[in-house]
């Protein structure tokens, strides 16, 4: 949204594409039964798109943010919101719902983010948790650091399977400015795991991220 503040550059468009195609070929990789030649093929086909690549990428995978005088690190991208949308190492949620206080949306984890089987791993489900309350603090103007996290695993989470979350956000009213907010993990009625995180407010400027260096001109 025009004048809201930026906290890293937004992906690229081929790069949201080829997240989500790498997440799905991943799960398909991870389900195959035994060796196939298609598997072969890709593998040749990576060694000489990461050589290309290679070459297009800065000499320094140091985040462009803050000074660069040399002008050879990497571009940074926002990670406030909708991490999972270009890296394929997170989950993707999406909110129907976002207020100040609270807020609501959906998940569905796929096989690439198994941990017991048929169930999806504990520590995906504090990346997911770390994440929401995240792009929730931030989208809604209370942006803080995180200072604490906990994760209450009451049952197993079922991959492939259509699950709600809800966000409450409490702001404390005496002391040091600190706000805590509570996820919920849920299938129809039933908690799956919940989640706490304690964040300190501060302004949007002193966010690291919020003085990232834009893209560069071709």
């Amino acid at each position: 949204m025009a004048g809201s503040p930026r906290f890293g550059e937004q992906p690229l468009p081929q790069t949201v594409a080829a997240a989500a195609a790498m997440r799905r070929l991943t799960g398909l990789l991870i389900s195959l039964e035994h060796a196939h030649p298609t598997v072969e093929a890709m593998l040749a086909k990576f060694a000489q798109w990461e050589a290309e690549l290679d070459a297009a990428a800065p000499p320094d995978f140091a985040p462009r943010v803050g000074p660069d005088p040399d002008g050879v690190r990497r571009v940074y991208l926002q990670h406030a919101f909708d991490v999972g949308d270009f890296n394929p190492s997170v989950p993707e949620y999406r909110f129907n719902r976002m207020e100040h206080g609270s807020a609501a949306g959906r998940i569905t984890f796929p096989v690439v983010y198994e941990g017991p089987p048929g169930f999806v791993h504990g520590g995906f489900l504090g990346v997911f948790v770390d994440c929401v309350v995240q792009h929730h603090n931030l989208a809604t103007g209370s942006s803080g650091m995180t200072r604490t996290m906990t994760v209450t695993y009451r049952r197993p989470v079922p991959l492939l399977t259509d699950l709600s979350f809800d966000i409450v956000r409490t702001e404390a009213t005496e002391g040091a400015p600190m706000a805590t907010s509570t996820v919920r993990l849920l299938i129809a009625d039933d908690v799956l795991c919940i989640g706490e995180v304690t964040a300190r407010p501060i302004p949007p400027e002193r966010h690291v991220g919020y003085e990232f260096g834009p893209r560069r001109t071709p």
